[in-house]
């Protein structure tokens, strides 16, 4: 179930929002410190997140699915957000260096299609963050918190996730000690409570963060599309006469995706 996307700015906008905003925003940098010459994208309501990617990225921009809506971002130039189903991004394959996926992957009705439109847009080797709320936390039961809505996911749901779309997990982090309520004294104790508990009680965290990098090497045999099995491969003959090994190619259009198979 999506949360429309104007609950979620209200939420961001609030004393608690923007604390919840400067903790995981925290974590976020310390796994991508570094973003120059890249190109980011964030995928679901990932924009109170993005503006540190903005100032330093090549380009970054936002995607918001259907389901949720949209609004303009960023508030002080033109717009780099657009509405576009997560299934079938508008973009060319490979075009993408690191995308950041926040509330997103609770609302899907088909998570693992959506992971495999990330694998087709990611550059190789590219990077993925996602950032999902934690099924056994407080976050994940107190109505008011956005992370309470849709499917929390366990650590190891997401790491299979991940793996089924074809993506390496490479670290991980948690985020959210505090309850979910607003207290004012939460925003001088968050930071340390946040760094007791992700050392201490990793279990209580509000939300995981997961990085995973791209896979590119091979393709279980279930995970390629029926229309790419079917395809027949020809072999192409050698440029130079030479008797070297033929490179197989696929019998399709240029225009069509390609997947490399194993």
């Amino acid at each position: 179930m999506w949360l429309d996307v104007i609950d979620l700015s209200d939420f961001y906008a609030s004393p608690l929002g923007r604390l919840v905003r400067r903790l995981i925003g925290r974590r976020l940098q310390e796994i991508w410190p570094d973003s120059r010459t890249q190109r980011v994208l964030g995928l679901g309501f990932a924009v109170p997140y993005l503006p540190p990617f903005r100032d330093d990225a090549e380009r970054a921009l936002a995607v918001m699915p259907p389901g949720q809506g949209v609004i303009h971002w960023p508030d002080d130039g033109p717009g780099l957000v657009c509405l576009a189903d997560e299934f079938t991004l508008p973009l060319p394959d490979r075009s993408i260096d690191r995308i950041l996926i926040a509330h997103c992957l609770e609302g899907s009705a088909e998570p693992r299609l959506l992971m495999r439109e990330c694998w087709r847009v990611l550059a190789d080797g590219g990077r993925i963050l996602v950032v999902v709320a934690n099924r056994s936390s407080l976050w994940a039961r107190f109505e008011p918190s956005p992370f309470a809505h849709g499917r929390p996911y366990s650590l190891s749901q997401i790491t299979k996730l991940m793996r089924d779309g074809l993506f390496a997990p490479r670290q991980t982090a948690k985020a959210l000690f505090l309850p979910p309520v607003w207290w004012r004294l939460f925003g001088n104790w968050a930071g340390a409570l946040d760094q007791i508990g992700s050392r201490w009680f990793p279990t209580l965290a509000g939300v995981h963060i997961v990085e995973a990098e791209k896979q590119i090497y091979a393709i279980p045999l279930d995970a390629v599309p029926a229309a790419i099995k079917n395809r027949t491969i020809v072999a192409k003959p050698a440029a130079n006469g030479l008797g070297q090994t033929a490179r197989p190619s696929l019998s399709h259009s240029a225009s069509a995706r390609t997947l490399p198979v194993r």
